[in-house]
């Protein structure tokens, strides 16, 4: 018998890292905002059975009428407030499955609603793993050498990469594990804790086995030029200025237009022919 799986998703973030008024969980990729995207994949899944989507306390109503209630998932049983930090904003999702009896037969899968590239074959394979390691983070091997580096950003130690892995989400865990990791958390220091596989490792002493995810499974933290053009995204970065629906242009920074839309909308073909010939040109 299958056990029950809920998805904690994470989108109270301020987008810090983007430099933009816009919330980047809520910034438009191929005519949704990311979020939705994001929601869909678990909406969609058969493993996933209920969604807690956790969002900024003053866009609860917002995000349940535009964004819940328009794309119909039906899966998103709650809207739960977050917190200052992401820890707090798990711990408060967390909280919620803590009272419910069924815990002891739950798995929770806890994801960023700025990855929205996520896919049913990663959960299956965190869903296979967790069952038998109780807890497991998606990754992936890094491809870049890592240098280890002192206050004086002097070079001391050059890790093995192949024993080097970037860290994505979904993470998942064994519901009475995460519930308890977190519980011990919230009550020391804990600001160097930077994710919940790190919680349980510190907190319970309990492994945490990786699973692979894959490279385009990104956390869109800075602002990139978007295309949905086979689910891609060009790592383009430009200031104050993002542009989707198949159609950027890296050559003109329109952040000071009053009107970006109309100048989006009127010039969208120029600027597609444009971009697609700096690739070909470009690659």
């Amino acid at each position: 018998m299958k056990e029950r799986c809920i998805a904690i998703v994470l989108a109270a973030g301020q987008g810090k890292r983007m430099g933009g008024t816009v919330h980047k969980q809520y910034l438009d990729l191929g005519g949704k905002p990311i979020l939705a995207h994001t929601l869909k994949v678990f909406e969609d899944s058969d493993l996933i059975d209920e969604v807690l989507l956790v969002t900024g306390a003053d866009e609860r109503g917002w995000v349940r009428k535009t964004i819940v209630e328009n794309y119909g998932f039906r899966k998103v049983t709650e809207i739960i407030s977050g917190g200052k930090e992401r820890y707090d904003s798990v711990w408060n999702g967390l909280q919620n499955i803590d009272q419910r009896e069924e815990k002891e037969n739950t798995y929770v899968f806890i994801h960023d609603g700025a990855r929205p590239f996520v896919n049913d074959v990663m959960l299956q394979r965190a869903y296979k793993e967790v069952r038998q390691s109780k807890a497991c983070v998606v990754g992936m091997p890094v491809k870049d050498t890592i240098r280890i580096v002192n206050e004086n950003l002097e070079a001391e130690e050059t890790p093995e990469r192949k024993r080097l892995w970037m860290v994505q989400t979904p993470q998942a865990f064994h519901a009475s594990l995460i519930i308890e990791a977190y519980r011990k958390m919230m009550v020391v220091q804990h600001d160097h804790v930077t994710d919940d596989a790190m919680a349980v490792e510190l907190m319970m002493q309990h492994p945490v086995k990786m699973v692979e995810g894959s490279y385009e499974n990104i956390k869109i933290t800075n602002i990139y030029i978007m295309t949905n053009n086979n689910r891609t995204i060009h790592y383009i970065k430009i200031t104050n200025m993002y542009i989707t629906r198949d159609c950027a242009c890296p050559l003109y920074d329109i952040s000071s237009s009053n009107n970006k839309c109309f100048f989006i909308n009127h010039f969208k073909g120029w600027i597609n022919y444009i971009w697609k010939i700096y690739f070909f040109i470009g690659n």
